[in-house]
């Protein structure tokens, strides 16, 4: 009787702590020893921030894309909130670094200069990422660069700016910028009687030409839209597309170096406003990431949003933009030593 007991009792103590181990791998998270992005771990931007850094100051057209394109896209992710991080300095290169840097989980994605190609064909030192390495989700606008010049400027035309003898002062954000080599590039291809003030970003350029400090200043055509229709100034100049009523820097071209120049400014328009992810970001989380990407930027209310802003969309897949970066990347050492000798790289 009693061997019948013991044996009851050790058979209830087996059934419970079968039941516990079935209990404890119940309460283990589903997919635990997959990574952050596979489709058996379920949403991982639901209930999440996602986290988007802007390279320059509040204001400005960087600033304006992402903030627009955050609020569409992390409702498309079924994400909670997007928080706008602008991380200004060195011309894009600061936040840039630090997009780099970020934890490749999906949660963190940018905006980058692909003016920072300049930076990176002539070996700055400041800069510590490959940009043909960034997991790209997209391109909303690719849009010409446009001289655009105060209205209490002494030349108020490109004729007259090429037969200035006076010293034009223009604006860029700081030395190496991809502002800063654009201004200094064309000022190059067209032998312009320019000084380059450094240290403008965002709308801080357009607030120097109110006060006085400088004439104009060469950057992306929406970033100084609302600068010209407000009527403080105007464009003379363009490169890398066509604006209504502006002359294409081509029409001025009259040498091959000239020409040289303006067709990689123009290359690098082509690819305008890019968002990317941290490099090494799980390819599930990518595919995701551009699906709601593309889905945000072919959004009628988006679209509307963004043609009552003004902001040209000319949406790109991230295998694209990452095609355009190789393109672009891909330069005859002759650019680059032209690009070199603008900015005077020792």
């Amino acid at each position: 009787m009693l061997k019948k007991i013991t044996i009851l009792i050790l058979f209830s103590l087996l059934a419970g702590c079968s039941q516990s181990s079935n209990d404890s791998n119940a309460n283990q998270p589903s997919g635990s020893a997959e990574t952050a992005g596979s489709s058996s771990s379920g949403n991982i931007f639901a209930g999440e921030n996602l986290n988007y850094i802007v390279t320059t100051n509040a204001g400005g057209g960087y600033d304006a894309y992402a903030r627009l394109i955050g609020r569409y896209l992390v409702k498309k992710l079924g994400g909670d909130n997007v928080v706008i991080n602008n991380i200004p300095g060195g011309g894009h290169i600061v936040g840039t670094n630090t997009l780099w840097k970020s934890k490749a989980d999906g949660l963190t994605i940018g905006t980058v200069n692909a003016g920072l190609i300049y930076n990176q064909l002539i070996g700055v030192k400041t800069l510590q990422f490959d940009i043909s390495k960034f997991s790209w989700i997209g391109k909303a606008a690719g849009e010409p660069r446009s001289l655009v010049i105060s209205e209490d400027c002494q030349v108020q035309s490109m004729e007259e700016l090429l037969a200035s003898v006076e010293v034009i002062k223009l604006a860029s954000a700081g030395v190496g910028s991809a502002s800063y080599l654009d201004t200094k590039l064309l000022a190059e291809a067209f032998d312009l009687n320019v000084d380059i003030i450094p240290g403008f970003e965002g709308n801080e350029g357009e607030m120097s030409m109110m006060r006085g400090e400088v004439c104009g200043q060469f950057g992306t055509t929406s970033s100084v839209q609302p600068f010209v229709d407000s009527g403080y100034g105007h464009f003379i100049l363009t490169v890398g597309g066509e604006v209504e009523g502006v002359p294409n820097a081509m029409e001025f071209v009259s040498t091959d170096k000239a020409r040289r120049i303006v067709s990689l400014i123009g290359a690098l328009s082509e690819l305008g406003r890019v968002t990317a992810a941290p490099p090494g970001t799980d390819p599930e989380v990518m595919e995701r990431l551009r699906e709601a990407y593309t889905a945000t930027l072919n959004d009628p209310e988006f679209l509307a949003e963004a043609e009552k802003m003004k902001l040209p969309i000319d949406a790109a897949s991230g295998d694209t933009v990452d095609q355009l970066v190789m393109a672009a990347m891909n330069q005859p050492q002759e650019t680059i030593d032209i690009i070199a000798d603008s900015v005077r790289v020792e």
